[in-house]
């Protein structure tokens, strides 16, 4: 009797798989490092045009209006006291009147046309003529402010003008319109105002479109149409856009400068004369820099108190959605 004996054969060993090492996983500190860094390249090229053509002119000029400065010799320190020179110039309070009076017309006259275009062009209307109107109600806006002038001089002239051609035409007195002080003032703010208001006109047929169709409807169901809609429906609607408005046009008003300048050089007498004017010949004909730098500086901090103030009585008219 044999005895046999289970002998196990060993199972042939496979080669163990090595797992594929897994990718490294971006930390996200990293991420963020890297997004902010992207971030600061693309803001660089607007910081670096705001830093050196906004920050360090408006530096430049404060520090300037402390000195006497004739480009020629060197500057010599001077303290206040160019400032005690503008509040004693005459020609330079005259100024700041002018510039208050113009941009009150000019604000108002240009909100209102504006504001009254919009509404008509946004009323049914085709869209090939609605776009038409569009463009051709913002084409004056890219057009120079000293070409535009120039052309307008021509057209009121007393003797020769188109426009008193046309007033003419139904029985009415040739008008001075360049050389009476009420008259001259009233040609410079026809004259910005036909080129500034395109871009207020835009801006509210932007604002108009983004008020819902369903308030207007909702509106005609309770019975107001016509003027008494727009007064109560789309005004408040739009006072946000009303209000960008109304900044944006009183900043560029309270610097007006071309249309004056070419239009009556800031005559008869002083009555057109402006701020601007008032900087521009007393550094580039004077060579008085110091001063002039005071009057710009007073400048700026009119357009800051005057922005400022407009956004502290939006509180009470201005109504978001």
């Amino acid at each position: 009797m044999t005895n046999t004996t289970n002998t196990r054969v060993p199972a042939a060993r496979t080669p163990a798989r090595t797992a594929a090492p897994a990718p490294a996983a971006v930390r996200p500190g990293l991420r963020e490092r890297g997004a902010r860094w992207m971030a600061a390249l693309f803001l660089a090229p607007t910081v670096i045009g705001i830093v050196a053509f906004t920050v360090v002119p408006i530096a430049g000029s404060v520090v300037l209006s402390l000195f006497h400065w004739n480009v020629i010799d060197p500057p010599r320190f001077a303290g206040a006291s160019n400032y005690g020179e503008v509040f004693g110039d005459r020609t330079v309070l005259v100024s700041f009147r002018n510039t208050l009076v113009f941009m009150v017309l000019a604000v108002a006259l240009q909100l209102v046309i504006a504001l009254v275009l919009a509404i008509t062009v946004d009323g049914r209307m085709p869209v090939w003529l609605r776009s038409a109107f569009r463009s051709a109600f913002f084409f004056p806006l890219v057009l120079s402010a000293a070409s535009i002038s120039v052309v307008m001089k021509y057209l009121f002239n007393q003797d020769f003008g188109v426009v008193n051609w046309l007033l003419g035409l139904v029985g009415i007195a040739p008008v001075p319109w360049l050389t009476s002080e009420h008259a001259a003032m009233a040609a410079v703010v026809l004259v910005y105002v036909w080129q500034q208001f395109g871009f207020s006109f835009l801006l509210f047929v932007g604002g108009l479109n983004n008020i819902p169709k369903e308030v207007h409807e909702a509106a005609a169901l309770d019975g107001a149409t016509g003027l008494r809609k727009h007064l109560s429906v789309t005004l408040p609607l739009l006072s946000p856009t009303l209000l960008v408005a109304s900044v944006v046009g009183i900043i560029n008003a309270l610097q007006v400068f071309e249309q004056p300048y070419v239009l009556t050089d800031g005559g008869p007498g002083d009555s057109t004369r402006t701020v601007v004017m008032v900087i521009y010949e007393t550094a580039f004909e004077q060579l008085r820099f110091g001063e002039a730098s005071a009057v710009g500086v007073l400048l700026f901090l009119l357009i800051m108190a005057v922005t400022a103030l407009q956004f502290r009585l939006s509180r009470r008219f201005v109504h978001y959605q």
